[in-house]
């Protein structure tokens, strides 16, 4: 019995420790979301790869309307759909892949959704950000083979999305702010769970550990008291 509280001790405290850690690296990233809610210029150079993760940029060049990827397996309120990323090419030659936002799947896995629009030379704003991954391997599929656009893909990496434009691309993406046009919905949060919920966990965890102790020293008084 005693070997067994120990273990489970151990066991409770780190889960504790565990989600503890988890809550303020989570809260270190919404704090930094929440603290780059800015107005920036268009006419700024932008390191993609150095600046900071959901810094607020603006962007003046095109969009490539004729070549787009649809993210699948993306839900919103529970409905499943897709997001769209649609290249942007800056007036210097780079391109980065904007997220225009997300669309409900419309029953038919044949049957693509209509992304298309009129592209002219404009401004845009967002905020920069890494392309989604997987929890499970398992969920991946590259985009689609051929010449036809859209091109369907589950958790792309960089380089599968390079080799199907067949040209280079920013590794950050551009979430589009929701005051621009050519978008969708467009509710952006930081991922995953809010650090409050980690911090919940993380005193539940140690909750059962209290408890455990407090039911191992009551059976034990209670044999030595006998």
């Amino acid at each position: 019995m005693t070997l067994l509280t120990l273990i489970l001790l151990v066991l409770f405290v780190g889960l504790g420790r565990w989600q503890w850690h988890r809550g303020e690296a989570k809260q270190a990233l919404w704090s930094a979301y929440e603290r780059n809610d800015a107005n920036p210029s268009p006419d700024a150079r932008v390191d993609f790869n150095t600046a900071e993760r959901f810094e607020t940029i603006a962007l003046r060049g095109r969009f490539e309307a004729g070549r787009q990827f649809l993210l699948d397996n993306r839900s919103h309120a529970g409905a499943p759909g897709y997001e769209v990323l649609t290249p942007f090419v800056l007036e210097d030659g780079r391109r980065i892949l904007v997220n225009r936002g997300w669309i409900p799947f419309e029953g038919y896995r044949d049957r693509l959704p209509d992304v298309s629009f009129e592209s002219a030379p404009t401004i845009i704003k967002g905020r920069l950000d890494e392309l989604p991954t997987p929890g499970l391997a398992s969920g991946r599929a590259p985009p689609e083979a051929g010449n036809a656009w859209p091109k369907l893909t589950s958790f792309p990496t960089h380089d599968e999305l390079e080799i199907a434009l067949r040209d280079k691309i920013a590794r950050r993406i551009l979430l589009l702010d929701p005051q621009v046009p050519h978008g969708y919905v467009r509710e952006w949060s930081p991922p995953g769970m809010a650090p409050e919920r980690h911090f919940s966990y993380a005193i539940q965890w140690w909750g059962f550990a209290v408890v455990l102790l407090v039911l191992y020293f009551a059976l034990n008084f209670r044999k030595v008291s006998r």
